[in-house]
Order: structure tokens, then C-alpha cells, then sequence
């Protein structure tokens, strides 16, 4: 089987050869290509797609996809991300009833639903949330749902609408620690992003986080927001490589051996997270199914 560099237009930004372990194979096959055809048919976003996701060919030839909710321009300018940032354009009020078709038409056992930030929006987003959820339980009551929410940046009304119509899973990615908050994610407040958390705790609902190593971090600060994220209530914790996009972003500082990636999953193990998903090719959705 041919394969590919993960994200290859890196190799313009960086000088250093990515190791073997960073490498996938090419997206082929009947199920993928059914998949990008509803996609495509229903005028959907997928993070997938957006994010440029390493895992694409692997999660849609297993026919399934993370569906990106309320347009696909984001409002913040995060240094790592590979979604387009700008002005977005008013939503389609019927994005939810088309995800919900597609979902039912793809079968789909655990469907996985994203977003832009939309903090132009007073509710950042969270009645389209709410009925995108709805409507995905009505068309298709087996399916369950992990909903992987922005920062609502403390508009906990927001949060409580975006969580209650029903989703088993609530996931929000700290992405980085403390120390890079300002430059990786400098619309966010890491203190901020914790307490989202722990209020989606409090509602009641199983809890996800994901977080990027190579940036530059320290593993002292990489078991540090274990802690912090354990003692507020995170049930499920994901690790990933992080890898640039274009030579626009954030330049990778290391590339994390998978020994280093084990170590961290046996860490936060022993912390008592229900489930830690640590790798160099993990990424927040990767296996998303098995979270529950």
C-alpha cells in the first residue's frame, strides 16, 4: 500500500525529517468514497476536511466522520489550527435536519459533532447545538453522540443549552498548557476552559478533553494538566502529536517518540481517568467511540 506524509505541505516549514511513526495511509475505498459523497450531497463541514486531520482515510473508510457545525470560518485565530478564521457568514438554520439525514443515511452507531467558535453570536451557537443533537436522537435514536463544544467563554446559560438535548459525551479540548496559552490559544483562559468542564461535570454529563504535545511543553507540564483536569472532573483524555499545518502557524518544537506517548497514557491512568487515548496520531474524535 502506497502511503503518504502526514500533512505533507509540513515538509516546506519543516527542515527535519519526520519520523516513520508520523505516517498514514492513502484514503481509498468504497466506504470513504461513500462517505465524501454524502458530504458533498448534503453541503456539509467536517472537521476532517478542515483540520486536516491525519486520520481522515482511516475514520471515513470505517464510515464514519466528525460533522463541523455552523459554517466553517472560525472567530478565533489560534496559532495551531488549520480552520479558516475571519467573519463568518449568517448559519443555515437548517444545517441540524441536514446532519441528521446524513447520519441516519451513513448508519452511524457514535456520531461526533463539532463547531466553529461563533463569539459573534450571543449564544455562541448553542440553540443550533441543541437542535443538531435533537433532531440527530429523532431521526436516529441508537446513534449515540459525543459533542466536542467550543469555549463559551463563560456564558454558562450557553453551555447549559448546548449540552442538555441528550448527547452521552461532552468534549472540550484544552489543547496546550498553561505556560503556551498566549500564543497558542490567545482568545482562550486555560482557568476558563477547566471551569467549562467541571459546570459540564456538574450537569451530569461524561466529560472529554484533548490536549497537542510538541509545542514546546515540558513532560512536567504536560502531567500537570492531568492533574488539573482530573481534579475538575475530566473523565476521558486524549494526546496527540501536534503537526503544522502551513508555515503560517506554529512551528512544531519536538516530535514526541510513541515511549513518550505510553508513559503518558500510563500516567494518566494512574490518575483515574476512565480513559486515556495517547499516541502520536491521536487525535480529540480518533476512536471517539470507545470513550463510552
Amino acid at each position: 500500500m502506497d502511503e503518504l506524509p502526514v500533512l505533507s505541505n509540513i515538509d516546506a516549514v519543516e527542515k527535519r525529517k519526520k519520523p516513520d511513526w508520523l505516517r498514514v495511509k492513502l484514503p481509498i475505498g468504497e466506504d470513504y468514497r461513500r462517505v465524501r459523497h454524502l458530504v458533498d450531497e448534503y453541503k456539509l463541514h467536517t472537521i476532517c476536511q478542515s483540520g486536516n486531520c491525519p486520520n481522515m482515510g482511516e475514520c471515513w473508510g470505517a464510515g464514519t466522520a466528525t460533522f463541523m457545525i455552523l459554517g466553517n470560518v472560525c472567530t478565533r485565530s489560534c496559532s495551531f489550527c488549520a480552520v479558516k478564521t475571519g467573519r463568518p457568514n449568517e448559519y443555515d438554520e437548517d444545517e441540524p435536519r441536514r446532519v441528521a439525514e446524513a447520519i441516519f443515511l451513513m448508519q452511524v452507531k457514535h456520531a461526533v459533532i463539532t463547531s466553529v467558535n461563533r463569539d459573534e453570536l450571543k449564544d455562541r451557537g448553542a440553540e443550533v447545538w441543541h437542535q443538531t443533537v435533537k433532531k440527530i436522537k429523532e431521526a436516529s435514536p441508537a446513534t449515540t453522540i459525543e459533542t466536542l463544544i467550543p469555549d463559551v467563554k463563560s456564558n454558562w446559560e450557553a453551555l447549559e443549552r448546548m449540552i442538555s438535548p441528550g448527547q452521552e459525551v461532552v468534549s472540550h479540548n484544552m489543547e496546550t498548557v498553561q505556560s503556551l496559552y498566549r500564543r497558542v490559544r490567545p482568545q482562550a483562559r486555560y482557568e476558563r476552559s477547566l471551569e467549562q468542564i467541571r459546570r459540564t461535570k456538574d450537569f451530569g454529563k461524561r466529560t472529554k478533553s484533548g490536549i497537542m504535545v510538541g509545542l514546546g511543553e515540558t513532560k512536567d507540564e504536560v502531567l500537570q494538566i492531568m492533574d488539573d483536569l482530573y481534579a475538575h472532573g475530566c473523565d476521558v483524555l486524549t494526546i496527540g502529536q501536534y503537526l503544522q499545518p502551513t508555515k503560517m502557524h506554529i512551528e512544531v518544537a519536538e516530535f514526541v517518540h510513541p515511549d513518550i506517548f505510553a508513559m503518558y497514557k500510563e500516567e494518566g491512568e494512574k490518575r483515574g481517568f476512565n480513559f486515556v487515548e495517547s499516541g502520536p496520531l491521536v487525535r480529540s474524535s480518533y476512536h471517539a467511540e470507545r470513550h463510552l
